[in-house]
């Protein structure tokens, strides 16, 4: 029998996160099969007058390619993307998969082909050119990784990406608000003690209009104002491997020592490039019903309480001047349970041990956005 659920999360998808129009071409890429999403998706494309095109890829075959890739060939992969990505209006990507780590075993050098080849189709036109969303869908695997039964982690996802996105929109305006007002930017807690400006780069709000599931808001720092320490206490999965315990230290916006549990290989992904070793995010994690890290980013970036801190590119719409190859959304959470910290906005505190404190901001706690 058909999940209603499904039919839901595609009218969301189609309707008002990519706001499908009549006559519009939308292509829906789905890594892992998950054909019964992928034709929900299809009839609600068709049902808004759009034309969906649809790519079906595999995580093992993407891996069995990229362990030969050749530089001249993914160049030629990437031009075939681009001109299928040039002509779409609007985009959904569509992720699952049984093993987090098949890539693992991929020499970084050939990942670096794939991302300046084939993964710059997303950075260069997806991103900026198309209406679009990106989600993952629930798998025994995901499960695992969240540490719970199949069916109860379907619950929990269905109740994460069906919320009422919203009523979140609404709640976020005022901390946009403050955002675009704020200069320094400090953020304490165990092992972290960092400072940066924001100032005169825009925040923007993320509320189930490019991931799925949804609820931050981002900006950038100003690129050479990043001065201290920071640890991450969430385990971060990054070109096929875990990272995990990883401390960075700032100076001038560079990032001048990396450790982690394999300090060598995370210094490795540093020196892809030189904007890999500057930050082109800053964001504040708001959703109410992810409240523990399941080496998911499109989840775990969202936590409740949490904030990211990215190493690597900038998004246009909050432009640092920063390029690279790489965007690592690394995760700090900050309730109590994980440690707790605090973040101030030019000296006053808007939220402690993950909960916002100022009046304006209260509407962002989880109780209010369930």
């Amino acid at each position: 029998m058909k999940d209603p659920r499904i039919g839901t999360l595609a009218k969301n998808l189609i309707n008002y996160s990519v706001k499908l129009q009549k006559g519009e071409k939308i292509l829906i890429e789905n890594f892992g099969l998950q054909r019964e999403l992928v034709n929900a998706l299809v009839n609600e494309a068709y049902a808004a007058g759009g034309y969906p095109f649809v790519l079906l890829k595999d995580h093992q075959v993407d891996r069995a390619l990229l362990m030969g890739a050749k530089e001249e060939q993914y160049k030629m992969m990437g031009e075939f993307e681009a001109n299928v990505m040039k002509q779409m209006d609007a985009y959904i990507g569509l992720r699952a998969g049984d093993n987090i780590n098949e890539q693992s075993d991929v020499p970084s050098e050939k990942m670096a082909i794939h991302g300046q080849t084939v993964g710059k189709v997303h950075r260069n036109i997806r991103v900026p050119k198309t209406k679009w969303v990106v989600l993952r869908y629930p798998t025994n695997s995901m499960a695992q990784l969240a540490k719970m039964s199949t069916e109860a982690f379907e619950d929990f996802y269905f109740e994460v990406c069906n919320l009422d996105y919203g009523k979140m929109s609404a709640a976020m305006d005022n901390l946009v608000e403050l955002m675009d007002k704020t200069d320094k930017v400090r953020l304490t807690g165990p092992g972290t003690d960092l400072t940066f400006s924001i100032k005169d780069i825009k925040a923007i709000k993320c509320a189930g209009e490019l991931n799925i599931p949804d609820g931050e808001v981002y900006t950038a720092p100003v690129k050479d104002s990043i001065n201290g320490v920071i640890s991450y206490n969430t385990p971060s999965p990054y070109q096929g491997f875990t990272f995990e315990n990883v401390k960075l230290t700032f100076k001038d916006g560079k990032i001048v020592e990396a450790v982690a549990n394999d300090t060598e290989r995370i210094n490795k992904i540093f020196d892809t490039d030189e904007g890999a070793r500057y930050v082109g995010e800053f964001a504040i994690g708001v959703n109410p019903y992810i409240l523990h890290p399941m080496q998911d980013i499109l989840f775990d970036e969202k936590i409740d309480g949490s904030f990211h801190f990215t190493p690597g590119q900038c998004y246009d719409d909050a432009f640092n001047g920063n390029h690279s190859d790489i965007h690592w959304d690394l995760v700090n959470i900050q309730r109590p349970e994980y440690g707790g910290g605090e973040i101030h906005f030019d000296d006053v505190l808007i939220r402690k041990d993950g909960r916002f404190v100022l009046p304006e901001l209260e509407n962002l706690n989880p109780e209010n956005l369930k």
